[in-house]
């Protein structure tokens, strides 16, 4: 319920979480004349190991912004093919040179630089804000049972946000999830991953590789001077047998695993610098209620494999904005009049705690469950995807042997067609969104 004694703010869309499917859905709510609130719980969006890969389906909806010149302008490292080395042998597995996109490669950039980058260009628009430091810390609900925004917590203290919709991009840990009681279906995974840095020589190789062996898997992701390392563990073992078995026994796992690596892993001198994620693939069976909607990992938590998640999070983006856009910009006109009355809102500056914006837009359950039913397919196909290549990767983990690549990798990886299917599945994805200039015109 509302506490009429907690500042508040209203605006028609409240956006919980600056990610990368919160500020898109924010910016291209923004373009198409609706008063959008983001909220971030943090300062800045400096956060080390985060999903760094722009694949060829998110490079291409940047190009029918109009952006793809200036976003590529920022420093990136290209990939156009990716291999698998099983056994101390090399096998290509993806060709994005052949895809049907303008960008034919994934763009590996650090996330905050992304994030910057879509704010930079959403602060020129006058519906747009961006609240940093607002830790949501639940949801207001009417005498309806609807939800009707956000309340934060703030440096200067609670706030609430009305809204006509809120919605939820705040991750596989979703505060407005726990809140709204809405139930998760875990999927269970057999592998944790272990993150972290190591020196990239020029003589390394460029691309991504993926390293199976001796019963240990790793992924480097080329970051020009230093790899991202991604090691798989099985799950729940990272306290109970790699750190007791001590800094040193990992480093010549990895060692071992990718020799080239030999020359530096001693730079690996302490437990502080690896960071635990603990791989979740979870989905909801209901994505929303009356006037919240969940998208993103606040909807379906994905595996790091294939490095796809960050990008259909922003696929569930671009759904919802131009499923939702013709029902909450209604009330943009009069709110545009509002703003341009208001220099300290005209800019997309925070709005203080004392302002108040009244819309009247209305998105009904209808709605959102347009938005669920359009992007919850290639959702589960994809975690689907991901459960059977965890189930095969927990099948090599731990057994100390040589791997001896099987036969049908050998054959499947000479032929051009399972090249381009798999880079069409990695790049593309299952049923990618595109956006309509028209709709979000400037």
């Amino acid at each position: 319920m509302n506490d009429p004694q907690t500042p508040a703010i209203d605006t028609t869309c409240c956006i919980v979480g600056g990610g990368p499917a919160g500020m898109m859905l924010g910016y291209l709510l923004a373009r198409a004349g609706v008063a959008v609130t983001v909220l971030e719980k943090h300062a800045d969006f400096f956060r080390d190991f985060r999903g760094d890969t722009i694949h060829p389906s998110t490079l291409e909806l940047i190009a029918e912004l109009g952006l793809l010149d200036a976003f590529l302008a920022l420093p990136h490292q290209q990939i156009d093919n990716l291999s698998l080395v099983l056994g101390g042998q090399s096998f290509p597995i993806a060709d994005l040179t052949h895809l049907p996109t303008r960008c034919k490669f994934v763009a590996l950039m650090p996330q905050w630089d992304f994030l910057n980058f879509l704010a930079a260009h959403a602060a020129k628009l006058p519906t747009f804000r961006l609240l940093m430091e607002h830790q949501v810390v639940g949801l207001i609900e009417d005498d309806r049972s609807r939800i009707v925004g956000a309340r934060a917590n703030t440096p200067s203290g609670q706030i609430d946000i009305r809204a006509a919709l809120t919605v939820a991009c705040d991750g596989r840990d979703s505060t407005c999830r726990t809140d709204a009681q809405l139930p998760v279906h875990e999927t269970g995974v057999p592998i944790d991953v272990l993150w972290f840095r190591l020196p990239r020589r020029a003589t390394d190789p460029s691309n991504v590789i993926g390293n199976i062996n001796f019963g240990t898997f790793a992924v480097l992701i080329n970051r020009a001077d230093y790899f991202q390392c991604a090691f798989v563990i099985k799950k729940g073992t990272f306290a109970a047998q790699v750190q007791p078995a001590g800094i040193d026994a990992f480093r010549a796992c990895i060692a071992r695993l990718v020799p080239f690596l030999a020359d530096r892993v001693h730079e690996l001198t302490t437990w502080d610098q690896v960071k635990l994620l603990t791989v979740q693939v979870n989905h909801l069976q209901r994505w929303h209620l009356p006037g919240l909607l969940l998208i993103g990992d606040a909807a379906h938590a994905m595996s790091p494999v294939g490095g796809i998640g960050i990008n259909l999070a922003i696929q569930d983006a671009v759904a919802a904005a131009r499923i939702l856009a013709p029902y909450l910009a209604p009330a943009a006109s009069a709110r545009s009049r509002l703003l341009s009355n208001s220099p300290s809102l005209s800019n997309g500056s925070s709005l203080s705690e004392g302002g108040s914006l009244r819309t009247a837009g209305f998105v009904s359950e209808i709605n959102l469950s347009a938005v669920q039913h359009r992007r919850e397919l290639p959702t589960r196909l994809t975690q689907a995807f991901q459960v059977f290549a965890h189930r095969q990767l927990s099948r090599t983990l731990g057994d100390p042997a040589p791997v001896h690549p099987p036969r049908i990798l050998r054959i499947l990886s000479r032929s051009q067609t399972f090249r381009r299917l798999t880079a069409r599945f990695i790049g593309i994805g299952l049923r990618p969104e595109h956006i309509d200039p028209a709709q979000f015109r400037l």
